[in-house]
């Protein structure tokens, strides 16, 4: 798994790579300082990942992440920081991030995400997650709105997106509904063309404010 490390703090950097070189399947091929530079290097080397600081000089890491899936959209986006506020998290998923990893959890965060999301998964960080579930009052109000639009779904369709809310992989996913994880991925993109969401994590997030996850 190739990766593309952006943050302005040499030391953070450093850290970072360290971490991940406890991985012997992760490799860091390329560092930036900066938005800008993390984009050119993505382009240029095209990594499984790229992992971006918010807040960079130049082009920052929000950013950085819309022109990296503009450009390379087969690099997955991850976002590194130490900033956890609710809108940074929500931009982050709204211009195609597919995780979100706070600089002070734990080490194994790190490289549970970066396979995650390197595998076509998604992953927040057990912090953020609970953000995201629970991030605002009126969710109850979003409610409505959130089974409208899901309620063209079929009822496997239906199946699949609660499965993705409850966290579930592809394989998962698979196993529990008796299906080939081919069939899995065909449901996923159908789901995601007809509700419009971009990835993984915005659908979990669709599927818990419409209730389809047991809990909810």
């Amino acid at each position: 798994m190739r990766v593309v490390l952006a943050d302005d703090e040499a030391m953070i950097r450093a850290g970072v790579r360290a971490i991940l070189a406890t991985d012997p399947g992760i490799e860091v091929v390329a560092e930036a300082g900066d938005g800008h530079a993390a984009v050119e290097l993505v382009r240029a080397h095209r990594p499984h990942v790229a992992l971006l600081d918010i807040r960079m000089p130049r082009l920052d890491g929000l950013a950085a992440v819309a022109e990296i899936r503009r450009l390379v959209p087969q690099t997955a986006a991850v976002m590194l920081t130490t900033f956890g506020e609710d809108d940074h998290v929500l931009r982050a998923l709204g211009h195609g991030a597919s995780g979100f990893l706070l600089k002070s959890g734990d080490p194994r965060e790190l490289i549970a995400g970066v396979r995650a999301v390197a595998g076509g998964g998604a992953y927040l960080s057990p912090r953020i997650a609970r953000r995201v579930i629970e991030f605002g009052a009126d969710r109850m109000a979003r409610r409505p709105a959130a089974r409208d639009r899901t309620a063209g779904l079929t009822e496997r369709e239906r199946e699949v997106l609660a499965l993705v809310g409850a966290g579930l992989s592809n394989a998962e996913i698979a196993r529990r509904l008796h299906l080939v994880e081919g069939t899995v991925k065909s449901y996923l993109t159908g789901i995601f063309t007809r509700l419009e969401v971009r990835n993984r994590v915005q659908a979990a997030i669709l599927a818990h404010e419409a209730g389809l996850v047991p809990g909810d």
